[in-house]
């Protein structure tokens, strides 16, 4: 990834200027002086250790989980910065549904190192799309809200217009692993003329399954991106799965 331009200072500072003006109040605990306090960014559970090669999932041992031997997904890789639990579950619930704007940037302030930290090679930052329904009713997406400052930071250009849904999908929420799959397949639509021979970094708010990610990766490859990686916020680990310390 390229360096840092001379954007995401002034992007930041902005901000900055706008919470002297309009004192926020935290994502994670309401707390009244910063939109993503110190507090609740010492309690962010950040997943590490020994994981799924492929989908980031935490394991006992190095190598591949058993769903991922069974059918891989079409991402390079999937990681997730945190576990999706308090203090980022509730500013992810802010973002999406409270119109809590402004903590996408703080979010992606501290997202920036770990994502650096994969060393992953990427040209574009590309956020997962909202369905048209989903994006009027709450007027913007919030994983931009995220990606946008993200690339800003990394130094990576945010194409949001290289993935289109092409049809509008129910809510994963509640759906076993097959439906969650069928419910995305053939969903996405990418932008040959964006995308092909460029390496792609695919980010969405929360990754449950990955089965949204996998068949957003399987558009971009087919409108030949070089390869896509994916990187979610939060991830919901299995009760079967222990976070490692």
């Amino acid at each position: 990834m390229a360096r840092s331009s001379w954007v995401y200072p002034f992007y930041r500072s902005m901000w900055t200027g706008l919470d002297w003006l309009f004192p926020p109040a935290c994502g994670g605990c309401g707390r009244v002086g910063s939109r993503w306090c110190t507090d609740c960014q010492a309690r962010v559970s950040i997943i590490c250790g020994i994981m799924c090669e492929v989908c980031g999932l935490p394991l006992e041992r190095p190598g591949r989980c058993r769903t991922c031997e069974l059918e891989r997904p079409r991402f390079a890789s999937l990681r997730a910065w945190a576990a999706l639990q308090d203090p980022v579950q509730e500013a992810l619930h802010k973002l999406k549904y409270r119109r809590d704007i402004g903590l996408g940037e703080a979010l992606a302030y501290q997202i920036a190192d770990f994502v650096r930290s994969l060393q992953w090679r990427c040209d574009l930052i590309v956020p997962v799309p909202l369905g048209q329904a989903r994006f009027r009713e709450r007027g913007y997406n919030q994983v931009g809200l995220i990606a946008r400052p993200l690339a800003l930071a990394l130094g990576s250009k945010f194409t949001p217009r290289a993935l289109l849904r092409r049809r509008e999908t129910r809510s994963q929420v509640g759906l076993t692993r097959s439906q969650r799959r069928q419910n995305v397949r053939g969903a996405f639509e990418g932008i040959r003329e964006l995308v092909s021979g460029r390496i792609v970094l695919l980010v969405d708010d929360v990754a449950t399954t990955g089965s949204t990610l996998s068949s957003a990766a399987e558009a971009l490859l087919a409108a030949e991106a070089r390869d896509v990686f994916a990187l979610t916020v939060a991830r919901a680990i299995p009760r079967t799965n222990r976070l490692h310390a």
